[in-house]
């Protein structure tokens, strides 16, 4: 059985499992309904409803300054909800807090310890600047009343932004051999083979939810029809494509071009036409999550990323504790 199935079948088990019986909600990590936030008049999340299962992989897409750090930091009780309701683990978003930060590991963006240090390490070296006596049994301590020993869900934050190929295989491991172990994670990523390797996937764009399921789902939601033009000469072709009746976005991977369009028949026929070129190798493909998700982006009520002084503006409106602009 592969690394997949396992953690397919753990996490089918982790939901049967009488061990959640005591759980107000037995088949949800997360379970959050309506979560509402601005940030001055800015309205950063919009009515986001999502569910995690247990022990489940669940990857949260959208460009930079979609509302995902603000909805992640919501449904942790991090930051508190303008409107809606939830449960993080059981518990209640906005009136159980402390008994989520207890059981939730959260990886932010930015870590503001030693970044070559793990947490452990970190505590340790604190401790020994000061000259904490039986130090080591203190930082354990620690970690267990915090919950960071074993946490019963991860939140990640782009953990693997500016990281080596590497590095990313084996930090995709461990998270798929800790959600065979029950672990369930929400993760958020730019990165389309690691959204791949989610059970289930959300696109958030401008703080609204515009897709969600598993990867196949998302792609057919979107209703695309897609070919290939590869050849030494495709580059060049680009804006000839983008003027061809039916053809709606045109992406370049090195000499190939997908080319995507929502009316399937239109853009038979242009890709057709030109089909005959010598230079050119023209054949329908199946749409891939990279071209759903361009498709995403480009929907409409995606808005640009704020400019730097609007940024300002918000971060300058927001209250101290909720810390840096949403992203």
């Amino acid at each position: 059985m592969s690394t997949g199935e396992r953690t397919i079948a753990a996490g089918e088990a982790m939901n049967a499992d009488a061990r959640d019986a005591d759980r107000p909600n037995e088949r949800f990590a997360i379970d959050v309904e309506g979560l509402n936030k601005h940030f001055g008049d800015r309205h950063v999340v919009v009515d986001l409803s999502l569910r995690v299962r247990y022990g489940e992989i669940f990857g949260f897409l959208g460009p930079n300054g979609s509302g995902k750090t603000t909805s992640i930091r919501m449904m942790c009780g991090l930051l508190r909800p303008d409107s809606g309701r939830g449960t993080c683990l059981g518990y209640d978003v906005i009136r159980e807090t402390a008994a989520i930060k207890r059981n939730v590991g959260y990886m932010t963006q930015r870590f503001s310890l030693w970044e070559d240090l793990t947490i452990a390490e970190n505590l340790d070296f604190v401790a020994r600047m000061y000259g904490m006596p039986h130090r080591r049994e203190a930082v354990a301590r620690a970690l267990d009343s915090l919950g960071l020993a074993e946490p019963r869900l991860l939140l990640l934050d782009e953990p693997t932004a500016g990281v080596d190929p590497k590095a990313r295989r084996d930090f995709w491991d461990e998270i798929h051999r800790l959600a065979a172990d029950g672990i369930s994670v929400l993760v958020s990523t730019h990165y389309m083979d690691e959204a791949e390797r989610c059970h289930r996937l959300a696109y958030i764009s401008a703080g609204r939810l515009l897709a969600q399921g598993t990867a196949d789902e998302v792609i057919a939601s979107q209703r695309l029809a897609a070919w290939s033009v590869s050849g030494r000469e495709a580059p060049d072709e680009v804006e000839r494509l983008r003027a061809l009746p039916g053809v709606a976005r045109v992406t370049a991977f090195g000499n190939t071009l997908h080319v995507t369009g929502d009316d399937a028949a239109l853009l038979e026929r242009s890709m057709r036409s030109i089909a005959q070129r010598e230079h050119l190798r023209v054949e329908p493909i199946e749409p891939t999550l990279e071209d759903a998700f361009i498709r995403l982006m480009d929907a409409p009520g995606a808005e640009p990323e704020a400019s730097p002084k609007a940024a300002r503006r918000d971060a300058a409106a927001r209250p101290p504790s909720e810390g840096g602009p949403a992203r």
